[in-house]
């Protein structure tokens, strides 16, 4: 690994049937996201949902993640669903939750499995080969262009990104289970580690249900500085 941090909860909640039950009932209401890196559906979760996620992450995670006071979070209910043909070029590779955070502030980031099947895929985390700066102009780059571009320019077939490339090394992989809950600091780049997209479904009971969280944060002061 690179020395960063992951916290994990295994049976995190004491009552996890009753998201997949609150997305059944709403099924009609995900929507696909637009303007992010999810491939896939989502669904905002209610607010309480989400305080009672951060409150679990203030004691749990956010001096491990190097955040101080939460300034703002928000969760979803989300599905991946897209097969990998329809994918753009930033939904191939690994992302980072930014999330338009300042200078001070910190993002930390948490996913829920809301699903029994572990081949429906966990989640991979990357560490870029090229400095910063060079990565930055990478990704702007690649935002900019279509999915057949992105392929001629890499030679990578249409898929999701499940192993280290010439741009990234992977540094680790949380296999999903059941009502486990992940806590880590949304600058790492991540993805959703796929490898069998043909098990993909909108089908809240049967698909890559999970929630994601954003905690938007005050940076602890660096020692030294």
């Amino acid at each position: 690994g690179d020395g960063a941090v992951c916290v994990g909860i295994d049976d995190a909640l004491d009552d996890p049937q009753a998201l997949v039950d609150l997305s059944m009932r709403h099924r009609a209401a995900f929507t696909l996201a637009d303007g992010n890196a999810f491939p896939g559906l989502e669904l905002p979760l209610p607010d309480g949902v989400v305080e009672r996620f951060s409150e679990c992450f203030a004691q749990r995670a956010r001096a491990t993640l190097g955040a101080r006071r939460l300034l703002r979070a928000s969760g979803r209910l989300s599905m991946v669903t897209l097969p990998p043909e329809r994918l753009s070029p930033l939904q191939r590779v690994c992302h980072r939750d930014r999330l338009q955070a300042a200078a001070d502030e910190c993002v930390g980031a948490g996913v829920l499995y809301l699903f029994r099947n572990p081949a429906l895929g966990g989640t991979s985390f990357y560490r870029p080969r090229a400095s910063a700066h060079e990565t930055d102009a990478l990704m702007q780059h690649w935002s900019g262009i279509d999915s057949a571009q992105f392929s001629r320019e890499t030679g990578w077939p249409a898929a999701y990104m499940t192993q280290s490339n010439p741009h990234f090394e992977q540094t680790g992989e949380v296999t999903a289970r059941w009502n486990r809950l992940i806590f880590y600091d949304g600058s790492r780049f991540h993805t959703s580690h796929i490898e069998q997209p043909q098990l993909l479904t909108d089908d809240p009971a049967q698909g890559r249900l999970t929630v994601n969280l954003f905690f938007v944060c005050r940076r602890a002061a660096q020692s030294g500085t």
